[in-house]
C-alpha cells in the first residue's frame, strides 16, 4: 500500500484505479470532467475566448459514453474505499444529477448535497440565462452501514460555534493561488484550496488516506499534505501533472502539534453523573452551585440532585432553575475542591482520562 501513498501518477484513471488494492482509502474527492454541453465557443464582450468549456478532456461523444465513464470510475472508487470511508464528487448542472444517479445505483449512501456558492462567479456574457453562481457537491459514504468520519465539533468551532450549514461561500480560485504560465491559466477549472480544506477537515482525521482520481493541478494533494493526511492522485494530462508535482513539492506540512482537532462528543465515553457518586468522586450531601453561586443543590444517594422542591438529574434541575427547556448540567454545576470552585465536568474528564490511560 505504501506505493500508493504521498505520490501522484500521470496516467488514465480507468486503467490505474484497477491496480489499487481494495479498502485502501478513507476518502475520495473526485472532480471529474463535467461534460459541459455548450455546443459552440463562448466569447466575452471584447471578443476574447472564454476558457473552461472547450477542453478536449471534457468532451464525450454522447450521454451514454459519459454515463459509462462515470459508472466505471465510481465502481472502482467504491472498491478502494475502506468500509467506513466516504466520497465527495463535485459538478455543475451539466453532470451532477447523472453523478447522483450513479452513486445511488452503486449503493453508496448519500449524506449531503452541498452548494458551493461563488462570490465572484463568471458573468453570463450572453444574458440569456441566470448567472451560474454555484456548483454542487455530493457527499456519500461507502454504504448505509459505514461509520464515516464527520468532525462536527471542529466544524462548529470553525463556524463561530454555529452548526456548519450545507451552503458554503468561497471565491473561485484566483490571485496568487491561481496557477498561470505565460500569463494564461494552467488549468481552466482549478479548485480553491479553501474548498478542499473544509472537506478534508470535516471528513478525515490526521494520518488518513485520501485519493483523487482526477487530480488536475494538485489541489487535493496540496491540502492533504498541509493537513497531515496521506494522498494519492492520478492525472491524465501531462501539463497538469507537471504543475501538480511542482506545487506539491513546494507545499509545507503544518506543524504536527497544530493538527489535532476537537473530539466529537459522540466519540467520547459516556459517563453518567451517578457513576461519580457510586465511585465516591462526589459524595451524597455534596453541595453543587451555579457559576454565580446564587443557587445551591445537594447530591442525593441515587445520583439525583435537589434544589428546594426541584429534584432530578443535574440537567433537569439546572434547566428548571434557568427556566429553560434544557441545560447541560455538567458545565452549569460547580463544586468545592480544596477551596476552589470547580465545574463538575472537570471531575468527569479527569475520571475518563485516568480510566483510559
Amino acid at each position: 500500500m505504501s506505493k500508493f501513498l504521498n505520490k501522484i501518477l500521470n496516467g488514465d484513471s480507468l486503467i490505474e484505479l484497477s491496480k489499487i488494492p481494495d479498502n485502501s482509502f478513507d476518502l475520495v474527492f473526485a472532480d471529474p470532467p463535467y461534460n459541459m454541453q455548450i455546443g459552440e465557443k463562448l466569447t466575452r464582450p471584447d471578443a476574447s475566448k472564454v476558457n473552461g468549456v472547450s477542453d478536449k478532456w471534457d468532451q464525450f461523444n454522447s450521454f451514454e459514453h459519459y454515463d459509462d465513464f462515470c459508472k466505471a470510475w465510481l465502481t472502482e472508487c467504491k472498491r478502494i474505499l475502506k468500509d467506513n470511508g466516504s466520497i465527495w464528487v463535485i459538478g455543475s448542472y451539466h453532470n451532477i444529477f447523472r453523478l447522483g444517479y450513479h452513486l445511488q445505483n452503486l449503493d453508496y449512501w448519500l449524506l449531503n448535497d452541498v452548494i458551493w456558492r461563488k462570490n465572484n462567479p463568471m458573468p453570463n456574457f450572453r444574458g440569456t440565462r441566470f448567472t451560474n453562481a454555484h456548483e454542487t457537491l455530493i457527499w456519500a459514504s461507502k454504504s448505509k452501514k459505514s461509520k464515516y468520519t464527520f468532525n462536527y465539533q471542529s466544524l462548529k468551532c470553525f463556524n463561530d460555534d454555529l452548526q456548519m450549514r450545507s451552503d458554503w461561500t468561497f471565491p473561485i480560485c484566483n490571485g496568487k493561488e491561481r496557477l498561470k504560465k505565460n500569463g494564461k491559466k494552467v488549468h481552466s477549472t482549478q479548485k480553491p484550496e479553501a474548498l478542499l480544506h473544509r472537506i478534508i477537515l470535516a471528513t478525515t482525521n490526521k494520518g488518513d488516506n485520501i485519493f483523487d482520481p482526477f487530480l488536475g493541478t494538485g489541489t487535493t494533494a496540496v491540502v492533504a499534505k498541509k493537513l497531515g493526511r496521506n494522498y494519492y492522485g492520478i492525472e491524465k494530462e501531462i501539463k497538469y501533472f507537471k504543475a501538480a508535482s511542482d506545487r506539491i513539492k513546494k507545499t509545507k506540512v503544518i506543524d504536527d502539534s497544530y493538527l489535532d482537532t476537537i473530539e466529537n462528543n459522540k466519540s467520547k465515553p459516556r459517563i453518567p453523573f451517578g457513576s461519580l457518586v457510586e465511585l465516591g468522586i462526589l459524595k451524597p450531601g455534596t453541595v453543587l452551585f451555579d457559576p454565580k453561586r446564587k443557587f445551591n443543590a445537594k447530591i442525593m444517594v441515587d445520583g439525583s440532585i435537589k434544589y428546594k422542591e426541584a429534584e432530578g438529574s443535574i440537567h433537569k434541575v439546572a434547566a428548571k432553575i434557568m427556566g429553560a427547556e434544557s441545560c447541560n448540567g455538567w458545565t452549569y454545576w460547580h463544586c468545592n475542591v480544596n477551596g476552589s470552585a470547580v465545574v463538575i465536568d472537570t471531575l468527569r474528564q479527569k475520571f475518563i482520562s485516568e480510566k483510559l490511560s
